[in-house]
């Protein structure tokens, strides 16, 4: 289903959430040739490092054809930096801005961002007018529920941001005290879709399987839902939560060739993106997700920590075939007790099946 944002209009309401150092340019190549992704969002970026031109803010909004629509996302306390910073990505070419206000980490609330935003709404207000004022492209605002339970802020802060020109809000379904502990709150999703009165809001959190996607539309009203980790621990899930949602036969859980196939076209690209040995080496942390519904995978994992080239990959992909036949059954497939949770049926993972990346992403 067709969402809009602002004068922009995206084909899929099923989005990719921003994961710090997982979702980069390499990842969004791979995954939008699988089908149903709709918009994606780069990793977090500081709007005084862009102002300052340094190369690594710039890596991080790095875009090529076929990755597209795209909005990149800023975080930063003072509103006349964060104008700035906008002004140089639309200059840029860049079709769509999305602010930072639920990053919990220490260093970016400390500097007044993120998620200390949520605690004062005149400041949230002051920040997206001083920067649509200026901009011609849409403006979004991400956030959560609030700091914490006793202050669950987010209805006035996107009713404010909303007032204040912002395209669209999208809400995590957490406090920022909570980290990712608990469950999503879908009921604190719907209070801000009831906030607003004319701006799209995106769900967000918990979207492990397509079961979930659903569950998040039907319970909340939203208007899209974007997905993370649930997004790198199964590529295709976006095509999968597409066919449910239409009422239409879902394709076939990718077996382990397809798997292997993706994790090489993604590897292909870190390589492209970021140099060969750089390449690898971030695909060291990645590739493990990525073989989580393909059963047993210690040997994988072990000898992926030596991985330096391409040819070390295929080489490792070689050795993990001959060592995993042992957990196979005469007709090539797992035997019942190794086969990963069926994620086309199941409601969601457990958080056993789907772990929270390290580093500033947890919390996010």
């Amino acid at each position: 289903m067709p969402v809009r944002i602002g004068e922009i209009a995206i084909s899929s309401n099923l989005f990719l959430a921003p994961l710090a150092g997982y979702t980069n340019l390499p990842f969004r190549l791979a995954i939008r040739p699988l089908g149903g992704l709709g918009l994606a969002t780069t990793d977090l970026v500081n709007a005084r490092s862009l102002l300052e031109r340094h190369a690594k803010s710039f890596k991080l909004i790095e875009t090529a054809p076929g990755d597209e629509p795209l909005a990149v996302q800023l975080f930063g306390a003072v509103p006349e930096e964060m104008r700035d910073a906008a002004l140089l990505l639309q200059e840029r070419g860049v079709r769509m801005v999305d602010v930072n206000m639920g990053c919990p980490v220490r260093k970016v609330v400390r500097a007044g961002s993120g998620a200390a935003l949520l605690a004062d709404t005149a400041r949230v207000a002051r920040l997206v007018r001083t920067m649509t004022a200026a901009l011609r492209i849409p403006l979004t605002c991400k956030m959560r529920l609030g700091w914490d339970s006793e202050n669950l802020t987010a209805p006035d802060v996107a009713r404010a941001a909303e007032d204040a020109g912002a395209a669209a809000i999208t809400i995590h379904g957490r406090t920022r005290a909570q980290g990712f502990s608990g469950r999503v709150n879908l009921d604190g999703i719907a209070a801000v879709v009831r906030a607003v009165r004319r701006i799209p809001v995106v769900g967000n959190g918990d979207v492990t399987t397509p079961r979930a996607a659903k569950e998040m539309f039907e319970r909340t009203g939203c208007a899209a839902v974007s997905i993370g980790r649930g997004a790198f621990s199964n590529p295709w899930i976006f095509a999968q939560t597409r066919a449910l949602l239409d009422g239409a036969t879902p394709p076939a859980e990718p077996g382990f060739d397809a798997r292997i196939a993706f994790m090489s076209a993604h590897l292909d690209r870190m390589a492209d993106v970021f140099g060969e040995e750089t390449g690898c080496r971030m695909f060291r942390k990645v590739a493990a997700w990525s073989v989580r519904r393909l059963g047993p995978a210690a040997e994988f994992k072990r000898r992926l920590a030596g991985l330096r080239t391409r040819a070390d990959f295929d080489a490792i992909v070689a050795h993990w075939r001959a060592w995993r036949q042992p957990f196979l059954g005469p007709d090539g497939e797992l035997l019942p007790q190794y086969r990963p949770q069926d994620v086309l049926h199941a409601d969601s993972l457990s958080k056993d099946g789907l772990p929270i990346p390290r580093g500033p992403s947890e919390w996010w």
